[in-house]
């Protein structure tokens, strides 16, 4: 891009005046871990009829058991009202009162499907789709028509609760400890749907990463790649900068981007290690960021000077004492959605080097730590800086 160095030495404050960055930041940007940069290092039982039997058992309708069938009574409308506005842990309290209110809960309009269709709503996994697609599952499509689909909503509700903050192979879990190769990228299983969290959707959807232990430098990003997209946003922590980019040629590789600064850079000479977090709701992206705060009693002044070290089987340390964090920041939303190509977002970790790093999916969920503004003149293309580069450039 023409002039490109000139003006990635540069970023645009709050009122269009160009400010000088405290460093090259051409050589700041491409260093940080992108998921576009990768590659180039060759470089959930149902109780079905048994389950009306028992509670038939349980609630006989006769005269001598009033108080009983009282309670069966609930079921006609109240009980489903009341229960629609328990949490997790007071549907399983409730399920744990009797066999009529389990079965109640766990009913195809019941209190599991409603609270997993909230708090999963944007949420997608590989094989299984949405958390409401099980009904369309477990219908026939041989069947000339709609049989009535008997779902596990409470082993659903377990299933995405303990899948949707996990990474694909070859990570396993939640929890990434070695990096073997450079320029490596870790998916999320979890797709984010576009469609779903568009700008007539009131839902958001909230991803938080802890990094305990960074000995290179790592990314948070977003990519369009499941519909054959080329394009990803990427939060860099230690830079504060977001970058969008897209690739236009895959050999040699060409990628055209751009970065705005939005944070500023973390301690200089200090790794990054905190907690970082992606938002999108409206249709529009959001990042946060949260410091570890340097330890004193450190001669590097982070905890990563202890977990740094080697622990059998090769996996990092974790840290002996909690650290101190810092406040949040945020990005504010800065981008909208339109840069994707379909209707499925990945949400991804890129690491730039090799090492023994330690980061762990801390929360998936709904709500940001704090409501993120807006960054109005990020959505003015003028307030982006040129980043293109190629294969060779990036060596």
């Amino acid at each position: 891009m023409a002039g490109g160095a000139s003006m990635s030495s540069q970023r645009l404050g709050g009122f269009g005046q160009k400010t000088a960055l405290p460093f090259k930041a051409v050589g700041a940007f491409q260093a940080a871990a992108r998921p576009l940069v990768a590659g180039l290092a060759g470089h959930r039982r149902s109780q079905g009829s048994a389950g009306d039997h028992q509670l038939q058992q349980a609630f006989p309708t006769g005269g001598q058991d009033r108080e009983r069938a009282s309670l069966a009574e609930l079921s006609e409308g109240p009980y489903f009202i009341i229960a629609m506005m328990l949490d997790v842990g007071g549907l399983c309290r409730s399920d744990a009162t009797c066999r009529l209110l389990r079965a109640l809960n766990r009913a195809n309009a019941g209190p599991w499907r409603t609270l997993g269709a909230r708090v999963f709503r944007g949420m997608e996994l590989d094989r299984e789709g949405i958390f409401e697609a099980a009904e369309e599952l477990a219908t026939s499509p041989a069947q000339g028509f709609r049989k009535h689909a008997r779902v596990d909503w409470k082993g659903r509700y377990a299933h995405y609760r303990n899948e949707v903050p996990t990474f694909r192979p070859p990570f396993v879990g939640r929890e990434i400890t070695s990096v073997i190769n450079p320029d490596e990228v870790a998916y999320g299983r979890c797709r984010l749907r576009s469609d779903l969290l568009d700008i007539t959707s009131d839902a958001g959807v909230y991803l938080e990463v802890e990094v305990l232990t960074n000995p290179d430098n790592l990314s948070l990003a977003v990519v369009d790649f499941e519909a054959g997209g080329r394009s990803s946003v990427t939060f860099s922590p230690d830079t504060g900068a977001v970058i969008r980019e897209r690739k236009v040629r895959e050999s040699p590789r060409k990628v055209e981007g751009a970065y705005i600064q939005p944070l500023s850079t973390t301690r200089p000479g200090r790794r990054f290690e905190g907690s970082v977090g992606l938002y999108i709701l409206s249709g529009h992206l959001a990042f946060f960021r949260r410091c570890a705060q340097p330890d004193p009693s450190s001669p590097e002044g982070s905890r990563g000077a202890q977990d740094q070290q080697a622990a059998p089987g090769g996996k990092a340390q974790k840290a002996s004492a909690p650290v101190e964090l810092g406040p949040w920041e945020s990005t504010g939303f800065i981008t909208d959605l339109t840069w994707a190509e379909g209707r499925r977002l990945t949400p991804c970790l890129a690491f730039r080097d090799e090492g023994l790093y330690h980061v762990r999916v801390a929360r998936f969920g709904n709500d940001p730590p704090q409501p993120p503004g807006r960054m109005s003149t990020a959505y003015e293309d003028g307030s982006w800086s040129g980043l293109d580069w190629e294969a060779e450039s990036a060596a």
